[in-house]
Order: structure tokens, then C-alpha cells, then sequence
């Protein structure tokens, strides 16, 4: 990996030549950043800019079903296999399906349409919830284990990159 050349007293900082492999908690902690950043831009917009707000909804919308697929086909049964702690399991699986509900909901929605503001700013404590459980619970469980983060990395990487989803 090459460097850029910096002042001697600043450390330099790597150029990425090739994608790195990912442990499988980054990138769903990469996830969760994102879909973060992308409510509070959300939360940002003024009532009267309905085609970004429904942009964004959407982009959300999407982000969120993508990560779930990972997590749900990929993630939570090899987490399963390790920590053997269904209740933080199966709270996780309920979470998701109520986030899916929500997200059906806010797809065919409008701006302008009442509750669409609501329902956004509930997906999001809903989220911001589940964040919380995985990055406070869960996630250190797995570290614990001897589960392959880097292997399920990449396999949540390339699951994510096929996921094509049908157009709203």
C-alpha cells in the first residue's frame, strides 16, 4: 500500500490501492452510520422540500432493506451458532420486521401526506434503538467468539452488492 508524503511530524496516511476486507461488524457499523446521517439530513429538510424529503425517504428506505437482508440471511444465523442468546436474537429478528412494515408504508407514501413526516421520524428512533442493542449487545458478543469477521465480511459484501431491489 503506498503512502502519501506528508511534514515529518504528521503521520501519512494510506492511499487505498485495492478494497480492503471488511469484518462483518464494520460494515454493519458503516451501515448504521450512514443510515444515521442520511435521517438527520432528513430531519434537516423544510416542510415545503417534498421531492428531496421523498428522495431521501426512499434512499433510506432502501439502505435499510439492504443491510436487513445481510443481516437476516447472512449475519444473525452465524451469530445465532456462537453466542447462543435467543432472546437478543429473536428481539433483533421482531425489530427488523417492524422497521420492514414501516418502510412499506413510507414507500408509497407522498410528503404530503399525513403521518409521512411521523413515520420517517419513527423508523428512525426505531432504528436508532436497534443500533444501540446491536453495537451495545451484541456486537461485543460476537467479538468474543472465534466467529470469522473478516470471511463473514466479505461474504455480507458481496450478498449486498447483488441485492437488487424492484424500483418504487
Amino acid at each position: 500500500m503506498r503512502t502519501t508524503s506528508t511534514s515529518s511530524d504528521k503521520i501519512p496516511k494510506p492511499i487505498p490501492t485495492e478494497t480492503q476486507p471488511q469484518d462483518a461488524i464494520a460494515l454493519l457499523i458503516e451501515d448504521h452510520e450512514e443510515v444515521k446521517a442520511m435521517f438527520e439530513q432528513f430531519e434537516g429538510l423544510s416542510d415545503r422540500a417534498n421531492v428531496s424529503k421523498r428522495k431521501l425517504a426512499l434512499q433510506i428506505c432502501e439502505a435499510l432493506t439492504k443491510h436487513a437482508m445481510i443481516e437476516e440471511e447472512i449475519f444473525y444465523p452465524a451469530v445465532r451458532e456462537v453466542i447462543k442468546d435467543e432472546d437478543l436474537m429473536d428481539e433483533a429478528v421482531v425489530e427488523h420486521a417492524s422497521a420492514k412494515d414501516l418502510i412499506a408504508q413510507i414507500q408509497t407514501m407522498e410528503p404530503t401526506d399525513d403521518l409521512f413526516d411521523a413515520k420517517v421520524k419513527v423508523l428512525s428512533e426505531m432504528i436508532e434503538h436497534h443500533v444501540e442493542e446491536e453495537e451495545g449487545e451484541m456486537f461485543p458478543k460476537v467479538r468474543k467468539t472465534k466467529l470469522d469477521l473478516e470471511e463473514l465480511g466479505e461474504a455480507m459484501a458481496v450478498r449486498k452488492e447483488s441485492i437488487e431491489l424492484p424500483p418504487i
